[in-house]
């Protein structure tokens, strides 16, 4: 029979609905249950593309013994981290003080009041390399609740402060350049010359962290940090992470050279990474990094999109109970799809062998570039590409007949934000409409479904949207629609990027601490209110309403919202200055406040193709504090103190470019926006 969690919407809650454990969701109903039976509260999180979660619940949650184990000894609880990041956020916290570590699976033990006293990650079946078995803790963590009752609650509430007091921050002056410089520091000692990237295995893509290393070269000039972001960027895309049948990336690699992914593919990584590429190849102009850009924003399109207009937030690492089976070849497989020549020279160029490199497979990678292999075959680089797109085209189409990895349709607002703001950006910049039509798309899903009885909510399914809103939720979302405002010059997303702002600072600001929270003033009560200002696979809360408040701030003339945004880097400037790149978006935000403003202001006219134009030039380039806004038609905008007194010129778009606060004469070509933008970032 089914338990409580056949009901809850989320596809992770649902997977674990015929698990013989007597599983409850968050909620009152649990919290009073473990209360009024006097039992710990077992708390499990996962997600649904969580390769270890999949393994415990077959090892354990499906074993009757286990089951009956922790029916009889907790109230356990399922919680899925992408719906729950608060929850996840505190916990996660209590297990690394408690342990050292953290991951998921996460295996966290509470008292009735939701006060951890001990936790882990996974816990094998049996005794395993040093690990206790899952039983053994179960009865551990049973047996202390029950006979130490009094040290179990001392010891919690003293974590408890703990971590309160680790969130506190310093206030040791606006932060400088001083920081920037040591956190590129840091980075270049972390970074790996030969395959790109920082540190050793596992290896993640750092997209936020890459930002800095392009903000580094545009501040100061220095090729080195440049050459360091373009050279990973090259090698992530060249190895395993990458997908390169039908783009996007993976999660991770568990290697040093980006070879042997953990398959799972996440929308963040993805919008973030596609940003990343985009804005490398506007630093550069170099043609590979822009394919990249595209390659990835065409894969969310193709296959991370909703029925309801939103994308989804995951597909799993395993199809057939198997870790990477889906993307995985054999020359067999190759040589019955391709002309024996075109199997030759594949398997050649993506490296797959009777040996494989992967468990008896191999991982499609380019360990040499296009240009040796087609030397070496005396091919011309344009004949060897035709060749490989059209092999690229019959293994695509095979490899859409195998069982596909499960894909987890949540709509979570900031993930989605993140997407919304790639496409807006990407689209601008490259030309290309049809991506401002997929962000404008997902932005009036978003706000038109998420936004129920004047409130932000955080995740839909299946069109149940619940869940109030988180700060990264807010802040993300306003980010994104200050993108697709300068992408469409659509006033309405100016409108709501205000209404954004004001609930940020009205729900989520802390006058005392000069800061804010992750969850909302009037948001359930939890053991802690969370706050986290550090970047994980996703820029923080706070380093996003950082940056909203202080790009509306410039955009609207505002001094609250910049005094805020300001406050907030203020706040964090110690813990930056001890651990840099660990708060890359934040110190992103410091450098755009040190940098002089520079403003494209477009007074366009509707389906006018000297107006879009105006637009690309004006996102031609990356600007350290840039700002696009506009209108249409010389449509009246309030509160927006560059379009005053601004209007077409002889009945014609215009453009006008401001640098530090002076504007230049109007311009009508994409041509002299270009080269007011060269002149404004070369000074």
């Amino acid at each position: 029979m089914a338990n409580r969690l056949e009901q809850e919407s989320s596809p992770y809650l649902r997977q674990h609905a015929h698990n013989p454990v007597d599983w409850h969701p968050w909620g009152p109903e649990a919290l009073d249950s473990a209360r009024e039976r006097d039992l710990p509260i077992l708390l499990s999180v996962g997600y649904s593309s969580c390769h270890w979660c999949h393994v415990m619940e077959r090892e354990s949650f499906e074993d009757p013994a286990v089951a009956g184990l922790m029916n009889e000894r907790f109230v356990n609880i399922k919680v899925d981290r992408e719906e729950r990041p608060d929850l996840d956020q505190i916990y996660m916290k209590a297990v690394q003080a408690m342990t050292g570590g953290g991951g998921w699976p996460m295996t966290v033990f509470l008292t009735p009041d939701g006060v951890p006293y001990y936790g882990g990650t996974y816990f094998p079946p049996e005794p395993r390399h040093g690990m206790p078995s899952f039983t053994q803790v179960l009865r551990a963590a049973s047996e202390a609740y029950r006979d130490r009752r009094e040290q179990v609650t001392e010891s919690g509430a003293r974590l408890v402060q703990a971590l309160a007091a680790a969130s506190v921050g310093s206030d040791t002056g606006q932060p400088g350049a001083e920081l920037l410089d040591l956190a590129y520091r840091t980075l270049a000692n972390q970074y790996d010359a030969v395959h790109g990237g920082f540190g050793r295995a596992p290896k993640f893509p750092q997209p936020v962290t890459l930002e800095l290393l392009l903000r580094q070269h545009l501040r100061t000039g220095d090729p080195a940090a440049l050459e360091m972001l373009v050279h990973t960027l090259r090698r992530m895309a060249a190895g395993g992470l990458r997908d390169h049948l039908a783009g996007g990336f993976h999660r991770y690699s568990v290697d040093a050279r980006w070879l042997v992914p953990h398959f799972e593919k996440m929308l963040y990584d993805n919008a973030l990474l596609a940003r990343a590429y985009l804005q490398a190849h506007l630093a550069t102009g170099e043609p590979d990094l822009g394919e990249v850009a595209e390659q990835t924003l065409d894969y969310l399109v193709a296959d991370m999109r909703t029925d309801s207009g939103g994308f989804a937030c995951a597909r799993d690492a395993d199809s057939e109970g198997e870790e990477g089976l889906f993307y995985v070849w054999t020359p067999e497989q190759v040589e019955a799809l391709l002309e024996p020549s075109e199997a030759r020279l594949f398997m050649r160029l993506y490296d797959v062998s009777p040996a494989g490199n992967f468990e008896g497979y191999s991982i499609l990678h380019l360990p040499h570039p296009f240009e040796s292999v087609a030397a070496a075959e005396g091919l011309s680089r344009e004949e060897l590409d035709e060749r490989m797109a059209r092999a690229r085209s019959l293994l695509l189409e095979q490899r859409a007949t195998r069982p596909h990895p499960f894909r987890d349709d949540k709509v979570l607002v900031s993930w989605n934000a993140m997407a919304i703001r790639a496409f807006a950006e990407a689209g601008a910049a490259l030309g290309r409409p049809d991506y401002v039509g997929v962000a404008s798309e997902t932005a009036d899903t978003i706000w038109e479904t998420m936004r129920v009885d004047g409130r932000l909510l955080h995740t839909s399914i299946g069109g149940e949207a619940k869940i109030d809103a988180f700060l990264d939720d807010y802040a993300g979302l306003g980010n994104a629609l200050l993108s697709l405002h300068g992408a469409t010059l659509d006033a309405r997303w100016l409108h709501v990027v205000r209404e954004l702002c004001d609930e940020v600072l009205d729900k989520f600001w802390d006058e005392d601490a000069g800061t804010v929270f992750d969850t909302a003033s009037d948001g359930e009560e939890l053991v802690l209110r969370p706050r986290d200002a550090m970047d994980n696979a996703t820029p923080s809360g706070s380093s996003l309403a950082a940056e909203l408040l202080a790009r509306a701030g410039h955009l609207f003339d505002d001094a609250r919202y910049r005094d805020a945004s300001a406050r907030v880097t203020a706040y964090e400037a110690e813990a930056m200055s001890r651990f840099g790149p660990a708060y890359g978006r934040m110190l992103s935000v410091v450098d755009r406040s040190l940098a002089p403003p520079v403003e494209v202001a477009i007074v366009g006219l509707t389906d006018d193709d000297r107006t879009q134009a105006l637009v690309r030039a004006a996102h031609s380039h990356v600007l350290r504090n840039g700002t696009v806004t506009g209108r249409m038609d010389d449509a009246a905008i309030e509160g927006v103190p560059l379009l005053a007194d601004r209007g077409l010129v002889n009945d014609a778009p215009a453009a006008y470019v401001c640098r530090d606060y002076a504007c230049s004469l109007p311009v009508g070509t994409a041509e002299e926006v270009a080269k007011a933008l060269d002149d404004a970032s070369s000074t």
